[in-house]
């Protein structure tokens, strides 16, 4: 019984933890680095017949150089909408409106501008460590008030305390290589 529950835990834990870096990975993928994807454009969202719509629903989303991104609305009537939104999105760019078809063109960022994007993603990474801590102490709390209550033993305890921080040192490596290979990506020229 002790064992299982312990595996639960720890199953728990390891699930909780994945979806943290799972949550980093896609962090990263809306920040540019002088190239532009479609998943820059996944937090803004249009007002379309009363409902907040992202724009991939609405329209199709290309990369047409490595800094300009073509918009083709399923529905031309909601070009202004979504050039509107991008206007106003955290982006900094203006979109150009052709009634069809909206370009946005993401400028490469400055030396300065790359420095200030590289202290962003490390500040993401470090809240996400947090959380990976959050989560370990969550796990070791559940495994001590178990054997608080005698359902598991002292040796129990321990063996599950040592998997965890296992699992949490292998979890903050993995941000550490997220975050390392990101920040070569940005500071590159």
């Amino acid at each position: 019984m002790s064992e299982i529950v312990e595996i639960e835990i720890l199953k728990d834990a390891k699930i909780r933890m994945g979806k943290a870096i799972n949550l980093l990975s896609s962090e990263y993928a809306r920040i540019s680095a002088g190239r532009v994807t479609p998943s820059l454009l996944d937090k803004i969202t249009v007002d379309y017949y009363g409902t907040n719509t992202k724009i991939a629903q609405l329209a199709s989303i290309s990369v047409v150089q490595s800094t300009i991104l073509s918009i083709q609305p399923f529905d031309p009537s909601v070009c202004g909408d979504i050039e509107k939104a991008i206007s106003s999105s955290d982006l900094g760019v203006n979109p150009q409106n052709d009634g069809k078809i909206i370009r946005v063109n993401f400028p490469a960022p400055t030396e300065e501008g790359r420095i200030k994007i590289a202290k962003e993603i490390s500040k993401i990474a470090e809240e996400i460590k947090v959380s990976v801590r959050n989560i370990r102490r969550d796990a070791m709390d559940r495994l001590k008030r178990l054997n608080k209550d005698s359902l598991i033993t002292q040796d129990a305890l321990s063996k599950g305390s040592s998997k965890i921080q296992d699992l949490t040192d292998k979890c903050t490596k993995e941000i550490d290589s997220i975050l390392k290979n990101k920040r070569e990506e940005i500071l590159k020229v």
